[in-house]
């Protein structure tokens, strides 16, 4: 059994029979009443985040989970093909399957597969990825590098906001658990 002192960032736990991943968590005491973790959970299976509170030393079962390193070969259509490291063996997953996280898949990018009782349930991406800006509008002269944003596409068709600064053919990291921009590479 796993409990809430036992909480961690990507530690896999079952609660009400779903899947999730801590993406985030947070021990909190308030004045009155016993202690509580704040968590932000991502649903393996469908890749949405969820708050939700626990109390203190609530405990859940442990997840039997297998990963395995998978090389992301190319998609087509529906499905995204996948290449073992080891074995050269090759899986389709479903982009159903993959999740929000097919947003920021890109070809040759390593994945980390995962299966629950030999069934795959889905995929992992880094947490952070590089992606090249393939268009975005101009940022005007005289605009500052402040927090203005402007939307970007990347090289995987899926559009963020970044700063006026970012332009054509540059290439940014991106946090795959949100979505937002972080640094020009």
């Amino acid at each position: 059994m796993i409990s809430t002192s036992d909480f961690r960032n990507k530690l896999i736990i079952e609660v009400d029979g779903e899947i999730y991943s801590i993406v985030w968590f947070q021990h909190h005491k308030p004045g009155k009443g016993g202690a509580v973790m704040r968590t932000k959970l991502r649903n393996i299976r469908t890749a949405a985040i969820t708050e939700r509170s626990f109390k203190a030393g609530e405990k859940f079962p442990e997840v039997d989970l297998e990963q395995q390193k998978k090389q992301h070969m190319y998609s087509d259509g529906d499905t995204c093909h996948f290449m073992d490291v080891k074995t050269y063996e090759q899986i389709t997953i479903s982009r159903e399957q993959i999740g929000e996280s097919v947003k920021f898949l890109k070809e040759n990018m390593e994945v980390d597969v995962l299966y629950l009782k030999g069934e795959i349930i889905g995929v992992e991406l880094p947490i952070f990825v590089e992606l090249k800006v393939t268009s975005t509008v101009p940022g005007v002269k005289g605009d500052t590098v402040s927090s203005t944003m402007k939307p970007a596409t990347l090289e995987t068709n899926t559009d963020v906001q970044v700063p006026l600064f970012i332009n054509v053919g540059d290439v940014i990291k991106v946090d795959t658990r949100t979505g937002e921009y972080m640094e020009r590479v």
